[in-house]
């Protein structure tokens, strides 16, 4: 029961990977040329209310 399937030649599998490779490199140039989001502040802005005050407890009636 082995299965047996054609794989492709050392030439091809170079080449695909040397395409995939490249395709990443540009991807990640892109990214790096961006500008990045990290000098500016959150749009969120005080998103509980306060959290103060005693703690009450009440038993359920019934």
């Amino acid at each position: 029961m082995s299965d047996t399937q054609p794989t492709p030649e050392t030439g091809e599998e170079d080449d695909v990977k040397r395409k995939f490779r490249e395709a990443l490199e540009r991807k990640q140039a892109q990214a790096k040329s961006r500008d990045s989001h990290e000098d500016r502040g959150s749009k969120v802005h005080n998103a509980h209310g306060p959290a103060g005050g005693k703690r009450e407890f009440r038993r359920k009636s019934g």
